[in-house]
């Protein structure tokens, strides 16, 4: 039986697509560690046509880590730890900016995946850019300027109240969630625990300020940061279709889901692996 991958790089700096694997069968020792390979050096994989259930896909997760519950979104029937992202016009969603999953937490997640399951007729992309990329293209000084910078990342950002008030309920959850997270603070720039390559460790999403600088300061700085790392040569873009699955290392990078499809409604599943403290 041939268990060889095959991985064709979709840019020089981030995204490759994976094929000859099924992901609704358990995977193999020697065709995960071809995946966990290929996904340290292209930082985001993507597999067309992959039939799987919300249980198949946390026992893929599994496989990378310990799996992370969303304190708010609603997960599928049954599987905890698969988020329903289900957006609509009546339910936009809260990731159309550029953000990196939950780093609102002090162990942020290392890995996640993403399935589609009901798309619109057109648009949805979903767009990652590299943290890698951004650190590596920027001047020695201005490297050595970050490398000693603590940033703070806070939930309220993303998830702010006025969203979370259709019910009491909902309310209430919002309000548990938002004392379990006080905000937190992590590099500006963070080593991979796997490559030691650095990654720029700021996002539009959740990072509020830059510690010790002054608000004029931080708020240039963080500006400028935003915008580089989402230049288009740091990027790839992925056009969905039914059954694509999108694993991705959440430590260095960071994605844009394109809310372009309005009225129409898309609905996708998630699994997110915890990571580590960065550093």
């Amino acid at each position: 039986m041939n268990e060889r991958l095959t991985i064709t790089a979709l840019g020089p700096w981030i995204g490759a697509q994976v094929g000859n694997l099924d992901l609704a069968k358990p995977l193999s020792d020697g065709q995960f560690e071809q995946l966990y390979h290929a996904l340290m050096r292209h930082q985001v994989l993507f597999l067309r046509n992959q039939q799987i259930t919300p249980q198949q896909q946390r026992a893929l997760a599994a496989r990378f880590g310990d799996l992370h519950i969303h304190p708010v979104y609603p997960h599928a029937e049954g599987v905890d730890e698969i988020i329903v992202l289900d957006t609509h016009q009546e339910n936009p969603p809260d990731n159309d900016n550029w953000h990196t999953d939950v780093t609102f937490i002090e162990t942020p997640p290392a890995i996640a995946i993403l399935t589609s399951k009901l798309l619109p007729e057109s648009g949805g992309d979903t767009l990652w850019a590299s943290g890698f990329a951004a650190c590596e293209s920027l001047s020695g000084p201005f490297k050595t300027l970050l490398q000693g910078l603590q940033a703070e990342h806070d939930f309220k950002k993303s998830f702010q109240e006025y969203k979370y008030r259709k019910t009491e309920e909902e309310h209430q959850r919002w309000q548990q969630a938002v004392a379990k997270h006080p905000p937190v603070q992590h590099p500006v720039i963070r080593t991979h625990p796997v490559s030691g390559r650095r990654a720029i460790f700021v996002n539009e999403g959740f990072t509020t300020r830059i510690v010790g600088l002054s608000e004029k300061e931080s708020d240039a700085l963080l500006g400028f940061l935003f915008a580089h790392i989402t230049k288009p040569e740091f990027q790839v873009r992925w056009r969905w279709q039914e059954n694509d699955v999108a694993i991705w290392d959440n430590r260095v990078t960071q994605h844009y889901a394109n809310a372009d499809y309005y009225p129409a409604r898309r609905v996708m599943h998630r699994a997110t692996v915890l990571g580590d403290a960065p550093y």
